[in-house]
């Protein structure tokens, strides 16, 4: 018998269960947040732990006590506001601020737009989740930005290290400009990229993945450096078109060239990093730039991005208040979380 997929569960247990024990108190209803079974990436292997059927049941802020439940059902009581708020810091029904977009990794963004809604009769979660369903677009021109900047940064090092004889080290850059283009893959398609584990499934189901995942593959597995770093360009010289395509900038001409005056192929991703950067208008945005400056004093600026781009670190990523703490190494102003 195929397993009951954790959304299924959770639905069932809903409608069958809970529902009727609340009869016509208002409220909402739904799975979000943590868990592969919101993202529907469950299998058999997930019911080892923390698996189950469970929900989380969104009352009004004055509403009386909930009867408690009977312990064999797992249910989250809390209001829409403070459900979001303990995930992003602030409630974005408020509207989200720059802050609030930079210091909000796209794991926990598409663990919010996710998951499944069992009842929503006042739309309290549909416009929540509406408001995160992506960035502005200066914000998305910046976020673009910054992961440009990453691949410009380490483009040049699968050839650099593998002349030199260190195969294990361009296989280590390969790897990691590889993951870079799979997060640009999700900016271009305006999808929130989820945490590692998933990353690469859920990058499968992107349109640019058809051609894109072959390269990445050949680029990940290659024997040589030179197949790596041919697999690694061809991969960017894709993106970077896609890029253009979606008219956030001037479009840049995506043809691969020489690193400098070396036997080096890269895309010279740090062009669009320029391009995007002069696109933006927003005064906020334009004012963390001025701030940030160009490297050298020259076009190119020097970005952190976004909380995931600037750490990928678990324990920051994970905690809403530390993520607020960190916004100083984005360029911002630290500040509390919405209590």
């Amino acid at each position: 018998m195929p397993l009951l997929n954790g959304i299924a569960q959770s639905r069932a247990l809903y409608e069958q269960t809970i529902r009727p024990l609340l009869g016509d108190r208002p409220h909402a209803a739904a799975l979000l947040g943590d868990g592969s079974e919101v993202l529907g990436y469950d299998d058999a292997t997930s019911t080892d732990h923390d698996f189950g059927p469970r929900v989380q049941l969104f009352l009004p802020a004055d509403a009386p006590p909930l009867a408690t439940l009977p312990d064999i059902y797992v249910v989250e009581t809390t209001t829409a506001r403070e459900f979001f708020a303990a995930r992003i810091g602030t409630d974005p029904l408020a509207g989200m601020s720059l802050a609030d977009w930079l210091a909000t990794p796209t794991q926990i963004l598409a663990t919010l737009t996710a998951g499944a809604v069992f009842h929503d009769p006042n739309g309290d979660l549909a416009r929540r989740r509406d408001q995160l369903r992506w960035y502005p677009d200066d914000v998305w021109r910046y976020a673009l930005a910054a992961g440009w900047l990453r691949v410009a940064q380490e483009e040049a090092f699968v050839g650099r290290t593998g002349a030199t004889g260190d195969d294990l080290g361009s296989r280590l850059v390969a790897g990691r400009l590889a993951r870079e283009l799979v997060r640009l893959a999700f900016l271009t398609e305006r999808r929130w990229a989820p945490y590692p584990k998933w990353l690469g499934r859920s990058f499968a189901e992107l349109n640019l993945a058809a051609g894109l995942g072959p390269l990445l593959a050949t680029a990940t597995a290659a024997p040589g450096w030179r197949d790596r770093e041919a697999a690694l360009v061809t991969a960017a010289t894709m993106l970077a078109a896609a890029t253009n395509d979606l008219g956030l900038a001037t479009p840049i001409d995506p043809a691969p060239r020489q690193y400098y005056t070396r036997d080096i192929r890269v895309l010279g991703a740090d062009r669009y990093t320029v391009a995007l950067t002069t696109a933006i208008t927003d005064p906020e945005l334009r004012a963390l730039l001025d701030r940030l400056g160009g490297r050298h004093g020259g076009p190119i600026g020097t970005l952190p991005g976004t909380i995931d781009q600037a750490t990928d670190s678990t324990e920051i990523l994970c905690n809403p208040a530390r993520r607020r703490q960190a916004l100083p190494m984005l360029g911002l102003r630290a500040r509390p979380p919405v209590a």
